[in-house]
């Protein structure tokens, strides 16, 4: 059933959010954006919403985009059959022809189309644009998949600096013109890093990080670097949640102040994150 506010009620909203709005203006703030949000159009349409909003109120958001359904799609279309080691695609020459497409092509421009029929000013750019993301073969089994030698985030900065919301597809690239398909946690990272973000956001397909895998309502609201580390030791942090925890490690390591993993499919999580006393997921801070 659809809930009806009065004018009355959005003010007092508006007027709980003036702390945070204060807070954030003038900030950086690096969102992670892939997976189920990313497939689901609604949630994509309110991603974008929640993007518009905070860059209107003086947030200097950064978008870094994956895109892996949409790769496996185009892939299997065009007759190709997607390999996986260890959680990480196997990237040929032809695949990364085709990752290359789909990331900088057709996902990078039609979230800088949202963006723009929003409201906001987007640009998109990909790791190989101005050399953002310099990268050297991570294991010769995954073929061009990358791991990041180099962040050179001027590109970043000048478009902030034009007053864009600058949109990035992982994608890297070495000095002797090869393309890498990089992982989209942690090129979210290491930018971050770069620009010493007030925060990185990380959008998932799970509530965040939960003292029972099988209970939602077992969330853990907030944890230390080193809490995390006993967590992984007890095993509570386990699977696929081991390295995105290790990338909140990373960007807290490369000088961002907090980062959060959540659940990308609620509606509006990041404003409920940013905006309110609440706030969304597990909070991860050195």
């Amino acid at each position: 059933m659809e809930k009806f506010f009065s004018n009355a009620e959005r003010a007092e909203v508006l007027t709980q959010a003036l702390p945070y709005i204060r807070q954030y203006n003038g900030k950086i703030v690096v969102i992670k954006y892939g997976g189920n949000a990313m497939v689901n159009e609604q949630l994509k349409q309110q991603v974008m919403e929640d993007i518009v909003l905070l860059w209107l109120i003086g947030v200097k958001v950064v978008l870094v985009h994956g895109g892996g359904p949409e790769i496996s799609e185009i892939m299997g279309k065009l007759g190709k059959k997607a390999e996986f080691v260890d959680g990480l695609r196997v990237t040929d020459r032809e695949t990364v022809d085709i990752v290359q497409m789909v990331l900088a092509g057709k996902i990078n421009k039609t979230l800088v189309n949202l963006l723009e029929m929003k409201g906001g000013r987007a640009m998109g750019i990909s790791g190989m644009d101005g050399r953002l993301i310099e990268a050297e073969i991570k294991d010769e089994r995954l073929g061009y998949v990358g791991d990041i030698t180099r962040v050179n985030i001027r590109p970043v900065t000048d478009l902030l600096e034009k007053g864009y919301i600058p949109v990035i597809s992982t994608l890297g690239c070495d000095r002797h013109g090869n393309a890498y398909n990089i992982n989209g946690d942690t090129a979210a990272a290491c930018v971050a890093g770069a620009l010493h973000a007030s925060r990185l956001i990380m959008l998932s397909d799970i509530p965040g990080i939960l003292a029972d895998k099988d209970d939602p309502a077992s969330l853990i609201p907030e944890l230390t670097v080193e809490e995390a580390g006993k967590l992984r030791e007890q095993g509570v942090i386990s699977g696929g949640m081991i390295p995105k925890v290790e990338c909140c490690v990373e960007a807290l390591n490369r000088g961002v102040h907090n980062v959060i993993i959540m659940d990308g499919r609620v509606p509006h999580s990041i404003l409920m994150e940013i905006l309110t006393d609440e706030g969304a997921g597990t909070m991860v801070k050195s």
